[in-house]
């Protein structure tokens, strides 16, 4: 266990493998970070009792406590972001940490920028929201770090807008408010030029796809929300 005393704020590192903390940790202290160090969940669960923590990087596999029971009886209290840290392997993990409240997943091994971007934008959403998170209602569609305003008609990506065409944003809103359901290149032309969808249209729905991923994506060659079903069309991931 250890704590850095850089300002800034306070993100937990709960792994077994003491070279991944340590790794980890260096590199949240040269982005200005405080960190804790935890080793099982048991540990994260005690020391949460007595720090303030703004972000928490939690791992899966662990002895005493494992990390989706760690991250069980913590939200039981605490409504701070929580990172999983999973191998590809571990696909069941991923799908269970983000049922049982998890914001994001990491996979391991993790790429230094990736991760230092995800953990920017959930501290970044999480003061935008005051701690809480957005909630849905008739005038919002809210999955993960995204919110549509059908009122405003903006997007927030992780509590800041981001600018989207008259085009993209329809295609969004068309996504958001069917998660999981997979359109065609033709559906969603029907649906948002209102006109009958010919040969040219997978080409120019595919661009527009490409620059709504480059907005509201972290890396939009490894896209969170916007995904593809091959052969078929695109999806928006629940979260």
């Amino acid at each position: 266990m250890g704590e850095d005393m850089n300002t800034g704020e306070v993100v937990m590192v709960v792994d077994d493998n003491k070279e991944i903390v340590y790794s980890i940790s260096e590199l949240l202290k040269y982005e200005g970070y405080r960190v804790l160090q935890a080793y099982d969940g048991m540990e994260a669960l005690n020391m949460l009792e007595k720090n303030p923590v703004d972000l928490i990087l939690l791992d899966v596999m662990m002895p005493r406590l494992n990390g989706l029971s760690a991250l069980m009886k913590l939200r039981e209290k605490y409504r701070i972001p929580v990172i999983i840290l999973s191998a590809k392997t571990e696909e069941s993990d991923k799908v269970s940490g983000l049922v049982l409240g998890a914001d994001d997943y990491v996979e391991k091994p993790y790429n230094p920028a990736e991760l230092m971007a995800r953990v920017k934008a959930h501290l970044r959403r999480y003061r935008a929201w005051g701690g809480e998170l957005p909630k849905e209602n008739e005038d919002q569609i809210v999955n993960g770090g995204l919110v549509l305003d059908k009122k405003q008609r903006i997007v927030l990506v992780e509590g800041e807008e981001v600018r989207l065409t008259a085009t993209e944003y329809k295609i969004l809103e068309l996504l958001m408010e069917h998660p999981g359901q997979v359109f065609s290149s033709e559906q969603i032309y029907e649906n948002v030029w209102q006109e009958s969808a010919n040969y040219t249209v997978e080409n120019t729905v595919m661009v527009h796809i490409r620059h709504i991923r480059e907005k509201i994506e972290i890396d939009a060659k490894k896209p969170r929300y916007v995904k593809v079903v091959w052969g078929i069309g695109y999806k928006m991931e629940k979260y």
